[in-house]
């Protein structure tokens, strides 16, 4: 495949702002596999589709406030930096990235906080706009976490051209987010409410959970126009014992995994073992999926409406198809779907 099969004109009034009032009640595009059929309906009805014993892996992974607005010692000048993950927590060590990288070095100081309470020093320089910051304070790392976290901002993507405000915070969050490390939220549990978790619990369909932590990589421009020479940035990747055993348990007893969102598509993509089961994984993982590909433990998929020439927008055509998708997203456009991260979404089965 090849980078130019990933081109699609999206108008730009497509992509979605603002989430959706309730968040199980945008609209959700059904695509079946086996007979090529589209059908609409709305997201909360996504229960009809799974029965008793059916099983739904989400993502439990939690976005952190990683946008600070700082400046530069002596000069003054705004810095963006954003938080990508932390390296040492004795030494309050982070990796992050810098803009405008072009003017820091190492050794400058940089100052957070309408008072520049929080300072932060250059300790490397690790690309042309990665940086190390030690970020010097005086306390407890929970105090220490806890100012740094205060000063900063929902990191919603770049597609979304407005500020971020106060209930991004919550909105730009699925309700069963737990394990701190994301830049990136994994969209598509956004839409599950309380009341559709415990509509689905009712039926009988059963919830497992693994934690990867979405980096930026997601959003990285692809430059090679050869898929195969593309190198995805690894991410954190943590699947328990007790999960492996109750999605090999689903698959023997001939029920489905749906997958929720393409950052558990590759998670569990990143676990196979033989026989259609998967096995404990916990590390890093740079999978990289796009068509063809063969899905062994996975067998729906809930994803949003992807950006042109995205890895998600790949893995997603990985998974239904190239032909169906690509013609599944002319529908969506055609129909007026908004895309993005607070779009609307689609089940692939």
């Amino acid at each position: 495949m090849k980078l130019s099969q990933f081109k699609f004109k999206l108008p730009e009034d497509l992509i979605a702002l603002e989430p959706t009032a309730e968040r199980d009640e945008c609209r959700l595009m059904i695509v079946n596999r086996k007979t090529g059929d589209i059908q609409h309906t709305i997201f909360k009805d996504i229960l009809n589709y799974f029965e008793d014993g059916d099983m739904m892996i989400f993502n439990d992974t939690k976005v952190f406030p990683a946008r600070l607005n700082g400046n530069k010692e002596k000069t003054g000048a705004r810095i963006e930096v954003f938080l990508l993950r932390e390296l040492d927590e004795k030494n309050k060590l982070w990796d992050v990235l810098v803009e405008p990288a072009r003017k820091i070095r190492i050794g400058n100081k940089l100052y957070f906080g309408d008072d520049e309470s929080m300072v932060a020093e250059v300790i490397d320089n690790t690309t042309s706009r990665g940086r190390t910051l030690r970020f010097l304070y005086d306390g407890p790392h929970d105090e220490f976490k806890a100012a740094l976290f205060a000063l900063g901002e929902t990191p919603l993507p770049l597609y979304i051209k407005r500020d971020a405000r106060p209930d991004d915070a919550e909105n730009y969050q699925c309700i069963f987010a737990r394990n701190e490390g994301a830049v990136v939220a994994p969209a598509a549990g956004i839409h599950f409410s309380r009341e559709l978790m415990k509509r689905l619990e009712i039926k009988g369909v059963q919830e497992g959970f693994i934690t990867v932590h979405s980096g930026l990589g997601n959003f990285r421009e692809i430059d090679v126009e050869d898929l195969t020479k593309h190198r995805m940035d690894s991410e954190q990747i943590e699947i328990s014992e007790e999960l492996v055993k109750n999605v090999n348990a689903t698959k023997d007893s001939g029920h489905k995994v749906c997958a929720v969102g393409t950052s558990v598509l590759r998670g569990i993509a990143s676990a196979v073992s033989m026989g259609g089961h998967m096995k404990v994984c916990s590390g890093w993982t740079n999978k990289f999926i796009f068509p063809p590909y063969e899905f062994t433990v996975t067998d729906a998929l809930v994803t949003n409406f992807h950006l042109p020439y995205s890895t998600m927008l790949m893995m997603v055509a990985a998974f239904g198809g190239y032909d169906l998708i690509m013609k599944a997203y002319e529908v969506a456009i055609k129909e007026g779907y908004r895309f993005g991260a607070y779009g609307d979404a689609m089940l692939i089965i």
